[in-house]
Protein backbone atom coordinates (compact mmCIF):
# COMPACT_ATOMS: atom_id res chain seq x y z
CA UNK A 1 0.00 0.00 0.00
CA UNK A 2 1.86 2.94 1.06
CA UNK A 3 5.21 3.37 0.37
CA UNK A 4 7.68 6.10 1.97
CA UNK A 5 10.97 6.21 0.86
CA UNK A 6 13.56 8.98 2.54
CA UNK A 7 17.00 9.83 1.26
CA UNK A 8 19.33 12.60 1.58
CA UNK A 9 20.91 12.25 5.05
CA UNK A 10 24.42 12.24 5.78
CA UNK A 11 27.52 13.53 7.87
CA UNK A 12 27.14 17.76 8.02
CA UNK A 13 29.37 20.34 9.83
CA UNK A 14 27.24 22.96 12.15
CA UNK A 15 26.11 25.72 10.51
CA UNK A 16 25.83 24.07 6.84
CA UNK A 17 22.51 22.92 5.12
CA UNK A 18 21.00 19.86 3.96
CA UNK A 19 17.79 18.78 1.93
CA UNK A 20 15.81 15.73 2.68
CA UNK A 21 13.52 14.16 0.24
CA UNK A 22 10.78 10.88 0.36
CA UNK A 23 9.07 9.60 -2.47
CA UNK A 24 5.37 8.99 -1.10
CA UNK A 25 3.34 5.96 -3.20
CA UNK A 26 0.44 4.08 -3.05
CA UNK A 27 -1.84 7.65 -1.51
CA UNK A 28 -3.55 10.28 -3.53
CA UNK A 29 -0.57 12.26 -2.75
CA UNK A 30 -1.62 15.59 -3.97
CA UNK A 31 -4.63 15.45 -1.69
CA UNK A 32 -2.80 14.77 1.61
CA UNK A 33 -0.64 16.36 4.34
CA UNK A 34 2.68 15.22 4.53
CA UNK A 35 5.11 15.79 7.16
CA UNK A 36 8.91 14.95 8.76
CA UNK A 37 9.65 13.37 12.05
CA UNK A 38 12.71 13.23 13.69
CA UNK A 39 13.62 10.63 16.49
CA UNK A 40 16.54 10.83 19.10
CA UNK A 41 18.36 7.22 19.92
CA UNK A 42 15.91 5.50 22.43
CA UNK A 43 13.31 8.35 21.79
CA UNK A 44 9.70 8.31 19.79
CA UNK A 45 9.33 10.01 16.63
CA UNK A 46 8.75 13.85 16.93
CA UNK A 47 7.28 15.70 13.94
CA UNK A 48 9.25 18.82 12.98
CA UNK A 49 7.51 20.13 10.08
CA UNK A 50 3.99 19.26 7.97
CA UNK A 51 2.97 20.68 4.97
CA UNK A 52 -1.06 21.18 3.56
CA UNK A 53 -2.13 20.27 0.12
CA UNK A 54 -2.57 24.11 -0.74
CA UNK A 55 0.53 24.86 0.94
CA UNK A 56 0.04 25.76 4.43
CA UNK A 57 2.81 24.58 6.93
CA UNK A 58 4.05 23.92 10.51
CA UNK A 59 6.88 23.98 11.63
CA UNK A 60 8.32 23.12 15.51
CA UNK A 61 9.13 25.88 17.54
CA UNK A 62 13.00 24.74 17.37
CA UNK A 63 13.38 24.36 14.10
CA UNK A 64 11.39 27.59 13.01
CA UNK A 65 14.01 30.05 11.18
CA UNK A 66 16.06 27.07 10.10
CA UNK A 67 13.81 24.37 8.40
CA UNK A 68 11.47 24.66 5.93
CA UNK A 69 9.39 22.16 3.90
CA UNK A 70 8.21 21.46 0.13
CA UNK A 71 6.46 19.26 -1.77
CA UNK A 72 6.32 18.44 -5.69
CA UNK A 73 2.90 16.42 -6.32
CA UNK A 74 4.30 16.07 -10.20
CA UNK A 75 6.53 13.99 -8.62
CA UNK A 76 4.81 12.89 -5.59
CA UNK A 77 8.22 14.31 -3.19
CA UNK A 78 8.29 16.05 0.02
CA UNK A 79 11.27 17.87 0.83
CA UNK A 80 12.77 19.04 4.47
CA UNK A 81 15.12 21.91 3.75
CA UNK A 82 17.68 22.36 6.58
CA UNK A 83 19.60 25.20 7.01
CA UNK A 84 21.95 26.50 9.74
CA UNK A 85 21.87 22.67 11.08
CA UNK A 86 23.06 21.91 14.85
CA UNK A 87 23.73 19.02 17.17
CA UNK A 88 20.21 18.74 17.95
CA UNK A 89 19.78 18.01 14.53
CA UNK A 90 20.93 14.68 14.88
CA UNK A 91 18.35 12.00 14.11
CA UNK A 92 16.80 9.86 11.75
CA UNK A 93 14.22 11.57 9.72
CA UNK A 94 11.50 9.68 8.58
CA UNK A 95 8.04 11.34 6.70
CA UNK A 96 4.79 10.23 7.03
CA UNK A 97 0.88 11.94 5.77
CA UNK A 98 -0.19 13.30 8.82
CA UNK A 99 -3.62 14.57 9.68
CA UNK A 100 -3.82 18.46 9.24
CA UNK A 101 -6.25 19.38 12.12
CA UNK A 102 -4.26 17.04 14.57
CA UNK A 103 -0.85 17.00 13.41
CA UNK A 104 -0.72 13.15 14.29
CA UNK A 105 0.29 10.60 11.55
CA UNK A 106 -1.98 8.49 9.44
CA UNK A 107 -0.69 5.68 8.95
CA UNK A 108 2.00 3.14 10.90
CA UNK A 109 3.78 2.24 7.78
CA UNK A 110 6.85 4.02 8.47
CA UNK A 111 9.56 3.96 5.63
CA UNK A 112 13.42 3.10 7.16
CA UNK A 113 14.41 6.93 7.47
CA UNK A 114 17.55 8.82 6.72
CA UNK A 115 19.87 9.38 8.79
CA UNK A 116 21.26 13.16 9.57
CA UNK A 117 24.28 13.32 11.68
CA UNK A 118 25.62 16.96 12.85
CA UNK A 119 29.10 17.22 14.03
CA UNK A 120 30.90 20.70 15.43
Amino acid sequence: QVQLVESGGKLVQTGESLTLACKVTGIDFSGESLGWYRQYPGQARVLVAAIHPEGSTYKEPSVRGRFSISRDNSQEMVYLHMNNVQLKDTAIYSCNTVQWTSLVPLTNSWGRGTQVIVSS
